[in-house]
């Protein structure tokens, strides 16, 4: 049995690929049904904006020829301008991007928690498949627990990487609990879109947008089920609203001091978070001197980042020496599976003698008592147990070593097991 993942993500592949390769979440069931028709035990498909991985186990075969068919017929991408964005792991280094993946090491943004849930959203429809059921299973059930593990034992999570999740840091640690937070967007801006969209997952629920161009704000808006603002009557909303983010191409300040300083009022001096992420500056630098509004911009959003992600780079470092202590366990209980059958041969094998050999002397010891049946089984069974333990324990340490081909076979051909 062999384990093999073939891929490509945002560091080989450009968008343009990466999207051709994509599998619609319900395309999937049928994909694992092709996938396990073309020669594999098991198989999962991973397929996110930023990877597509397809990870199988399979007896017999060319795993990775096996996948680039597989990903060129059903993707309908000819090889030549498939293969040279994929990537191949096997065995060891398989499993290691596999740890890796779930703990949130490979990806764009290190640390994030969506590919965690990401990964067990493939793993529950490979599952209900039927096209995991075995190793494969076993191997993504342990995956999970080192991602888990990395989570407990390091702080990769803790601290924000990119604008977007640097946005939800601050936003917390103003408000707290961001359940139930209103949002203005000032500007269709693509980055204030993705902060918008990492606050509204963290919780804030209500979403206003506003735009000089009426069209693009019900357009971001309908990503949210929020609500369209007119231009000219976003002011009016800015005391109902707990974060607004600014991206608009206003030459001026969108927000001035005088206005917010209105707005405090009317809020009764509860925070409010502004995030500025236009280039010019939508909001007047004033600002921060109202007391409880919290202004942030591009710069000071950088700095955030770049700090957070030197502090997450350390705590990536203690997760890769985790990953590694859990690779070499799992190859540890790989090869202890590898020599098993051998050692159950075994002992069949020198039990179907003891009891022949029983058969054979019952007839001339005559009846015996139970307490003799009993003390000559035990003896028999002693012997037995002896003879078996120096090949089972050199089984056990050449499988610890990775070298466990040749003492299979010198058990095999000493003690003339079955193949």
């Amino acid at each position: 049995m062999s384990f093999h993942i073939t891929g490509l993500n945002h560091r080989t592949a450009p968008v343009e690929v990466r999207e051709r390769v994509a599998f619609p979440a319900q395309q999937l069931g049928e994909a694992l049904g092709l996938l396990v028709q073309a020669g594999v035990s098991e198989g999962m498909i991973l397929s996110t904006c930023n990877r597509v991985e397809v990870v199988i186990s399979l007896d017999e075969g060319d795993g990775q020829t096996i996948v680039e068919q597989f990903l060129e017929q059903t993707r309908q991408m000819p090889r030549n301008l498939l293969s040279p964005h994929l990537y191949h792991y096997q065995g060891r280094d398989a499993i290691r991007h596999l740890f890796r993946v779930a703990a949130s090491l490979d990806s764009m943004v290190v640390g994030e928690p969506q590919i965690l849930g990401q990964l067990k959203d493939a793993y529950a429809a490979a599952k209900s498949s039927g096209a995991l059921n075995g190793f494969l299973d076993g191997l993504m059930t342990r995956a999970f627990s080192v991602a888990k593990r990395v989570r407990t034992e390091t702080e990769i999570g803790q601290n924000a990487v990119s604008v977007s999740y640097a946005a939800v840091e601050l936003a917390r640690e103003i408000f707290g609990n961001l359940n139930g937070r209103a949002i203005l967007l000032i500007g269709a801006g693509k980055m204030s879109e993705l902060a918008a969209r990492h606050l509204h997952r963290a919780g804030a629920s209500q979403i206003y947008v506003t735009n000089r161009t009426e069209e693009k704000a019900r357009e971001m808006a309908g990503l949210f089920q929020g609500k369209a603002v007119p231009y000219e009557q976003f002011a009016a909303m800015l005391p109902a609203v707990d974060i607004v983010i600014t991206s608009s191409g206003a030459p001026h300040y969108v927000l001035t001091r005088e206005m917010m300083k209105d707005v405090m009022h009317q809020r009764r001096n509860r925070p409010i978070f502004l995030i500025d992420i236009a280039v010019p500056r939508n909001i007047d630098p004033q600002i921060n001197k109202v007391d409880n509004v919290f202004l942030y911009d591009i710069d000071d959003m950088g700095r955030v980042v770049e700090q957070n992600r030197r502090s997450r780079q350390a705590e990536a470092d203690d997760a890769e020496r985790i990953i590694e202590e859990e690779v070499e366990k799992m190859l540890a209980r790989l090869r202890e599976r590898e020599v098993t059958p051998t050692i159950v041969s075994l002992q069949s094998q020198l039990e179907q003698i003891r009891q022949s050999e029983l058969d054979r002397v019952r007839a001339k010891l005559g009846t015996l008592t139970r307490q003799q049946e009993e003390a000559v089984d035990a003896l028999t069974k002693g012997i037995l147990g002896k003879i078996a333990h120096g090949p089972i324990a050199e089984l056990r340490r050449q499988a610890g070593r990775g070298e466990t081909h040749h003492a299979i076979e010198f058990v095999r051909r000493v003690f003339r097991l079955p193949d």
